[in-house]
């Protein structure tokens, strides 16, 4: 059987379809039965942090200087430093952000340092001046300490997280997951605070290292090559911590509303193991929550967190390896969203063209199907399969191009076969041929409907015959 040497952050394209054929290490060799499913289980069993995730990739074999690059497209001044850690025994990665000289912390150790600086302050302060006649020479900041002599990280909002993304020379796909992850940091801070998201200012996750941890992640899951990512129920820790709107207990508050759909539990450690990024990153990224998967295991890593628990490794582990094909069917499983809006006042017409716009806007699906409504009249119920990242764009031109007053959105998770494409050619030109198969076995195909109108149009055939050549000159090439 033949053999591809590995190569890291390599991927093939074979008839069209990107499979994944990707390197886990510099001696490793993958063989051509490993095209299918490649399954990541992240173990949260010491919960999840930017930092401890970026570790664990390294470790599973993303090359540090692909995170290099990552930093410096981003041009905030950062750094990264990749260094070996022993966590209660463990060996595990560790990835840190240094900013303007210095390491990032956890929020804990910030605050503490923060609040010695504070107390300080007073002293000297106090100690120059005991008529208290002059303000102090520092500021409060909705909890915060800016002191007027340091270089503080500033508050960003989302739009201008969003520019920085934007603006970095990174794939697209890799963008629009750390917007994603943005964008759920901002939704849950919206909700927490009752203000509007753009109004939103990021604190401790707005600032630099956790604009690296979150690029950084993004980047380095499309260079980890795997299909499916599956999560373990979330370690959340316990006790309290502060953060910069004051203690509050853990988890905290934009934590436990990123994680309100996944399975989390507390082993009593007295200490927040899940950061907001980390549940961003895991509600984000995951397909979904569950217990161990069958698979063949391929490789595990480790990525450290910046504290060693006594008797407690405090790591991330990602098991990676491939589904097992007689316990599991190769589909792809994704998260989709459902847009669902009642029409009884809008003309037929307009209504072909919506669903033309929808679907030339991202839509993965568009149709309509006949309901009676209330005071029993005939209506039109409008239903769009899309991207999460998508639903936002498409629910404003459904209000934009039709009556509806009310567009209603729910999330589900879709799968689906593997699907490529090949080209055959009949006597009238090419035509394209959509295959699915499951398992390397072909289950379904179909020659491409607009190549065939086309054809047919062009040469005045019936366009069933056109389809009915498209499928024979395949069928007989399959059989040779």
């Amino acid at each position: 059987m033949p053999q591809f040497p590995m190569m890291k952050n390599t991927s093939f394209v074979v008839g069209g379809s990107s499979l994944a054929i990707h390197a886990w290490t510099n001696d490793q060799r993958l063989t051509t039965n490993d095209v299918f499913m490649r399954i990541a289980y992240l173990e949260c069993f010491s919960g999840i942090s930017g930092d401890m995730f970026l570790g664990a990739l390294v470790d599973a074999g993303v090359a540090p200087v692909v995170l290099d690059k990552t930093v410096a497209a981003l041009g905030v001044g950062a750094r990264l430093e990749i260094s070996k850690v022993v966590r209660s025994g463990i060996s595990a990665t560790k990835v840190d952000v240094w900013v303007d000289g210095e390491k990032d912390m956890p929020r804990e150790e910030y605050w503490a340092k923060k609040d010695a600086e504070h107390a300080h302050s007073h002293a000297r302060e106090h100690s120059h001046d005991h008529s208290h006649e002059h303000p102090h020479g520092h500021e409060h900041s909705h909890g915060e300490h800016t002191h007027k002599h340091e270089h503080a990280q500033p508050h960003r909002g989302l739009t201008e997280i969003r520019q920085i993304i934007s603006g970095a020379d990174i794939a697209e796909s890799a963008k629009a997951k750390a917007i994603r992850i943005f964008e759920a940091l901002g939704e849950a801070e919206s909700k927490i605070h009752d203000v509007p998201v753009e109004s939103i200012h990021f604190h401790e996750v707005g600032s630099v290292d956790a604009i690296v941890d979150i690029v950084c992640t993004a980047v380095g899951v499309e260079a980890l090559g795997v299909d499916e990512i599956v999560c373990s129920p979330l370690n959340v820790g316990g006790g309290s911590v502060k953060c910069a709107h004051g203690t509050f207990p853990v988890p905290a508050p934009a934590t436990v509303e990123l994680l309100k759909s996944a399975p989390v539990y507390s082993s009593g450690i007295q200490a927040e193991l899940v950061t907001p990024t980390g549940a961003a990153i895991a509600a984000t990224l995951a397909n979904r929550f569950d217990r161990f998967p069958q698979m063949k295991i391929a490789k595990s890593a480790y990525g450290a967190g910046s504290r060693d628990f006594p008797g407690h490794p405090n790591v991330l582990r990602i098991v990676i390896g491939e589904a097992v094909p007689l316990l599991t069917a190769k589909t792809k499983r994704e998260n989709v969203s459902i847009l669902e809006a009642n029409l009884d006042d809008l003309n037929p017409q307009v209504f072909g063209y919506v669903m033309d716009r929808l679907l030339e806007e991202g839509a993965l699906d568009v149709f309509g199907m006949p309901v009676q409504m209330k005071k029993n009249r005939p209506g039109t119920l409008l239903t769009v399969l899309c991207k999460p990242e998508d639903a936002d764009k498409l629910t404003e031109l459904i209000f934009s191009e039709t009556t509806t007053l009310g567009v209603r959105r729910r999330d589900e998770v879709r799968q689906t076969l593997a699907r490529r494409w090949e080209s055959v050619r009949t006597e009238w030109g090419e035509v394209r041929i959509k295959i699915a198969s499951m398992n390397g076995t072909v289950t379904n195909y179909a020659p491409e409907y607009e190549d065939c109108r086309r054809i047919a149009a062009e040469h005045h055939i019936p366009l069933k015959t056109v389809m009915q050549e498209a499928t024979r000159v395949y069928v007989a090439g399959v059989k040779h």
